[in-house]
């Protein structure tokens, strides 16, 4: 039991990093060379599609590390899952505001105030990206220590 838990926190972390860091280096900046009507327009059903796979990504990692460290394994695990765990309440306290205001109907798509928001959305979610990758770092070194 303890080695499939490090294996699904491992996976889960690897995971939301790579589709993570995927999004901050390469489909954000993409979508920001775009004028800000289509980039605010291609943003949106990405955002939808990414938060289908990455909050369980998400959930399930940080539940995995924390029933690995359960299980006898090493300190470090629960690190390795608190770290890809704070990426929920980050999003919901910190990212999510921008979220709705970039979601707002009536928002006009093609402002500066858009273009505005669609670059702080790319700042927020590289703190995402760092702490998937960091997690996943603390998951890989424990898994190939072994």
């Amino acid at each position: 039991m303890l080695d499939f838990a490090q294996f699904v926190a491992t996976l889960c972390s690897s995971l939301f990093a790579g589709a993570a860091i995927y999004i901050s280096l390469v489909e954000h900046p993409a979508r920001m060379a775009c004028d800000t009507k289509t980039a605010a327009q291609v943003w949106a059903p990405s955002y939808g599609r990414a938060t289908a796979m990455q909050a369980p990504l998400a959930v399930i990692g940080f539940i995995a590390g924390v029933a690995t460290w359960l299980l006898g394994g090493e300190r470090l695990w629960l690190v390795g899952a608190v770290l890809i765990g704070l990426v929920v309440p980050f999003t919901f306290i910190v990212v999510m505001p921008t979220n709705k205001r970039l979601l707002d109907p009536g928002r006009n798509l093609a402002s500066a105030e858009t273009r505005a928001l669609l670059q702080q959305w790319g700042r927020l979610h590289a703190v995402r990206s760092v702490l998937g990758l960091l997690a996943t770092l603390v998951d890989l070194g424990l898994s190939l220590k072994r």
